[in-house]
């Protein structure tokens, strides 16, 4: 790995990076029409009053080439939190050089010296590259979980019914 990677928590001034990065990951997913998101509205789950998530971005001197957005889960059955991993992403020119791996090991540690019970995360089954990066990391790549989301519209109309 490059000796000038580095990993930091996100700032305010980095939410311009993070919502790129986002992007990037959206398009790199075929995902880019759901990105509904803006700005403002990261930076203020990142570092508003009551801040959800959390992220660490990946340097490469002056340049940020990828990212991790988590926050914490609960596992009833553990009775502990967890760790949750809801984006990794490296951008295409920076792939190779150990940082996606740098990053994961970065979390598992935070997982550990919080306390969690476990670090986990989902992984769209087309994603091959990336299924074969996390079993080499030791993860379990559950084959009988499924996510199911309610969101939008459809959330609007369960939620009013009476």
């Amino acid at each position: 790995m490059p000796a000038d990677f580095r990993i930091e928590p996100a700032r305010p001034q980095d939410v311009p990076h993070v919502f790129a990065l986002i992007r990037a990951l959206a398009d790199y997913e075929r995902l880019a029409h759901l990105v509904s998101g803006s700005e403002a509205q990261l930076r203020e789950e990142l570092f508003g009053a009551r801040p959800v998530i959390e992220c660490v971005l990946g340097w490469e001197g002056a340049q940020p080439v990828a990212f991790a957005l988590f926050f914490h889960n609960f596992s009833s059955f553990l009775a502990r939190r967890g760790l949750y991993l809801e984006d990794l992403f490296v951008v295409p020119e920076a792939r190779g050089k150990g940082y996606g791996k740098a990053l994961m090991r970065h979390l598992a540690r935070l997982a550990v010296e919080r306390g969690c019970g476990r670090f986990e995360w989902a992984v769209l089954d087309w994603n091959r590259p990336a299924i074969d990066f996390y079993r080499s990391l030791g993860a379990d790549v559950l084959p009988d979980w499924r996510i199911c989301r309610l969101t939008g519209e459809a959330l609007a109309r369960f939620a009013a019914r009476g």
